[in-house]
């Protein structure tokens, strides 16, 4: 791996490096292959490190006290989003790897937290902020940071790039020996490293041992896909990317077995399928492609793209696995249904976020033109009504079905923590900071997040105890198994259904779902039962004693039907 990306470099000497900067001993054991690090007790819970927030104590502090009083028996994973000091993009434009931001906490509070749930963290390598010290070297032209960052010239053939912006990839920069012109494939805060320099690459291994250090096993590789620069390529998903990934994942489970490593690639399905190489890249990608087609799916009543799309996953090898989510700190990426839907369902689709207060952010392709990008809105409001008929009063029932089915397929699922709150979309934020984006970064006092999640008259109640029921419900499951097998049901297009079956094949688990705003017969012969076995539907308590009848859901209803409790 070394060879194929430092080619002119003596490699073994590199590999030395980079063991003794991990504390790995060169005759360290090999982990097991195809372990699965995982199992269907595994929820994730994202979120911000000062989301919740309460008056004279740091939000890392207030964060791990909600975990513990509202969350305990109802995630196992929390993804703190960068909780490094940052200058820009809500803490994705480091300044310092090493350090948390004062104002979140300090390392014993993220000790404090990885103590009691598996924590992930971000390794943003692709970029860091214009303001670290990395990058004032850079311009002092000293070490470290001298040649931590991707050059390139205003006269070289960049026209084939891939990028996920309209703004300016190459930015001058005066330095100590003169105008330079540094690659930056997200904003002119965020500068692109240079692993071309294996220094780079060998400053990452400290940090990463640091992470695990504190607790840290689970790693979100962010934006990886640009990782590696090359002029006259579209420097996207090039080979000596997979490489460095892989590098990276052997470094870090030998060093701790049990952690994991995510991949972030917002791009078409078929791209992201990559990133699992031969098992041996990361151990779990996101499952990208579901969140715009599972709400395209609730607003138009049709189910069609979803069910073709879930028909044409393959099944994750042993060792790797989805993470599936619906929401993020991010907007709901478009560039994941490219040739999944046609232009003018895009269209449709955004139209009707619009018209529910989302927004929309563009990206510039390799031809000058701009094409949508993602949907910026808060997930409760992006299904707040249909395409055909606008809002509606099933808000609740669509979202809470979108949940539904995101709990029961294949992968790890992972929860927004304004999906679970219930949050709307927050214009004032989105005005004062001028971003997209923070539509959907609220932040909530403590007290009255709490008081709110103890009035049941209010939506925040509604979802927030709903869904800890349900996530109760999956995580005793064996065919919730993130690897237990799954198949597609044909049950038309307004019925999506989808069957799981235990590792060991003594559970099952039909999976069904109306996501229409009308009720629907779901026939059970064509479901084809087991006779022999009981049946019983886990989230109404349903008893199945007729399996030549028929059961009607009421719009957006699910039914889990279990052989076994």
């Amino acid at each position: 791996m070394l060879e194929i990306v430092y080619p002119a470099l003596d490699t073994p000497a590199l590999a030395t490096q980079l063991l003794e900067t991990m504390g790995i001993a060169p005759d360290a054991p090999a982990p097991p292959p195809h372990q699965n690090n995982w199992d269907e007790s595994d929820v994730m819970l994202i979120t911000y490190a000062d989301t919740v927030q309460a008056e004279g104590e740091k939000p890392l502090t207030t964060l791990l006290r909600f975990l513990d009083d509202c969350l305990f028996d109802t995630v196992s994973v929390v993804h703190l989003l960068p909780f490094f000091p940052y200058s820009s993009d809500d803490g994705f434009s480091v300044m310092d790897y090493l350090a948390v931001n004062e104002s979140h906490g300090e390392w014993s509070d993220v000790e404090a937290i990885a103590g009691r749930y598996k924590v992930m963290a971000d390794l943003v390598l692709n970029h860091m902020s214009a303001r670290s010290r990395w990058f004032e070297n850079f311009r002092k032209r000293i070490d470290p940071g001298k040649d931590y960052f991707f050059e390139a010239r205003p006269s070289d053939d960049l026209s084939a790039v891939v990028r996920p912006r309209t703004s300016p990839l190459l930015n001058a920069v005066q330095t100590e020996d003169g105008e330079r012109y540094v690659w930056c494939t997200f904003s002119e805060d965020q500068v692109d490293l240079n692993f071309a320099n294996p220094q780079v690459l060998n400053e990452f291994a400290g940090i990463i041992r640091y992470y695990l250090e504190q607790g840290v096993t689970y790693f979100r590789m962010d934006a990886v896909a640009f990782l590696w620069k090359e002029v006259g390529t579209p420097s996207i998903h090039l080979q000596q990317t997979h490489e460095l990934i892989k590098i990276l994942r052997l470094l870090i489970e030998h060093h701790t077995p049990q952690s994991v490593v995510i991949t972030e690639t917002n791009v078409p399905n078929r791209e992201n399928l990559t990133y699992f190489g031969n098992a041996n890249e990361a151990h779990v990608i996101y499952n990208f492609s579901l969140p715009p087609l599972l709400i395209n799916t609730l607003v138009t009543g049709n189910c069609r793209h979803l069910k073709t799309w879930l028909m044409s996953m393959p099944p994750a090898q042993m060792g790797t696995t989805y993470l599936n989510f619906i929401a993020s700190h991010d907007g709901v990426g478009l560039r994941p249904t490219d040739g999944l839907l046609e232009d003018d369902e895009k269209q449709r689709l955004i139209n009707t976020m619009e018209s529910f207060g989302g927004k929309v952010s563009y990206r510039r392709t390799p031809d000058g033109k701009d094409q949508p990008y993602e949907m910026n809105i808060a997930l409760f409001d992006a299904l707040k009504g249909t395409a055909h008929k606008g809002a509606d009063h099933l808000q609740l029932q669509r979202f809470l079905c979108a949940h539904t089915v995101m709990l029961a397929l294949e992968g790890i699922p992972a929860f927004y923590i304004h999906s679970m709150l219930g949050t709307e979309n927050d214009f004032d934020r989105m005005e004062n900071t001028g971003r997209f984006r923070s539509i959907n970064r609220a932040q909530w006092q403590i007290d009255r997040l709490e008081a709110l999640l103890a009035d049941p008259q209010n939506h925040h109640h509604k979802v927030f105890t709903e869904l800890k029921r349900l996530i109760g419900i999956r995580r005793k499951q064996p065919a919730f198994h993130p690897n237990a097998t799954q198949f597609t049901l044909h049950l038309g297009l307004q019925l999506f259904g989808f069957w799981r079956q235990s590792m060991r094949r003594d559970q099952s688990i039909f999976c069904i779902h109306n996501i229409t705003d009308e009720v629907q017969e779901v026939s059970l012969a064509e479901i084809n039962l087991i006779g022999t076995d009981h049946w019983k539907d886990l989230l109404s308590g349903m008893e199945i004693d007729d399996l030549s009848g028929s059961i009607a859901l009421k719009p957006y209803q699910s039914v889990w039907l279990s052989n076994r409790d």
